[in-house]
């Protein structure tokens, strides 16, 4: 299986016009609501057909890390085995506060793309959330790290018109604080937000790493369906021709 995700993953990628481009940082959330008899369904979002990037594609909420989200105040550490992976193999200064921001950034976005917010109630010391992530600190919420696992790791390869070193997070519904009603973000970016089966999930218009995540999670679930910390988990990044699959 492994192998056959390498070679899917390398003829999926075509060479565009800048190899110099560095990845930067970026996280998506996969929220894994289990209250249902049968594999755990997973939140997902279309697209906007505007976007020049990946127009109409369903994917997990997520995007790339702002510099503030490494000054969120947070309510729980990290399992210690989640924050080493986290920072192993870390591009540029290994900070722990730089492992933190990869799940504010994707549980902002998730409230964002999604309109739902992963927290927990807790002590705010007069912390007024800019932008999105006021929308925590005027429920009295702070983005909680204790639940999050870390399932997989991906580099966009050179010559690619954007490059993302992402972290591909997860955590299960009952992390859930709040939602929106309307079941969509305030930042409209995507549509069509469901509750998905991981296989009709496969059966969507998907980027290729997308459909290769839920596929190692269904792996990975099968043998270990409380996504213990310390279960290894892939990293994909492009080696010479093609993407290498390795494990942290």
């Amino acid at each position: 299986m492994s192998e056959e995700l390498v070679r899917r993953l390398s003829s999926a990628e075509r060479q565009t016009n800048n190899p110099n481009l560095r990845p930067r940082d970026a996280a998506t959330l996969l929220i894994l609501d289990r209250s249902q008899a049968g594999s755990p369904r997973v939140l997902m979002g279309r697209r906007h057909m505007r976007h020049r990037f990946m127009p109409g594609m369903f994917v997990f909420p997520g995007g790339r890390v702002d510099p503030a989200d490494s000054r969120v105040p947070v309510a729980g550490a990290y399992h210690p085995v989640v924050v080493e992976k986290l920072m192993r193999t870390m591009k540029g200064p290994k900070t722990e506060a730089r492992a933190r921001a990869f799940s504010v950034a994707a549980m902002r976005e998730t409230y964002e793309e999604a309109g739902v917010l992963v927290g927990t109630h807790g002590e705010t010391n007069g912390w007024a959330g800019k932008g999105d992530m006021a929308a925590y600190s005027e429920r009295g919420l702070l983005p909680d790290l204790s639940p999050v696992r870390l399932i997989a790791r991906a580099i966009t390869p050179p010559r690619r018109p954007r490059r993302f070193d992402t972290r591909f997070l997860a955590v299960f519904a009952d992390a859930i604080a709040d939602s929106l009603p309307e079941g969509t973000g305030p930042s409209g970016e995507l549509e069509d937000v469901h509750w998905l089966s991981l296989e009709d999930a496969k059966a969507l218009e998907l980027p290729t790493i997308t459909l290769t995540i839920i596929e190692e999670l269904q792996a990975r679930l099968a043998r270990d369906p409380e996504l213990a910390p310390e279960t290894p988990v892939p990293f994909y990044y492009w080696k010479g021709k093609g993407f290498v699959r390795e494990e942290i």
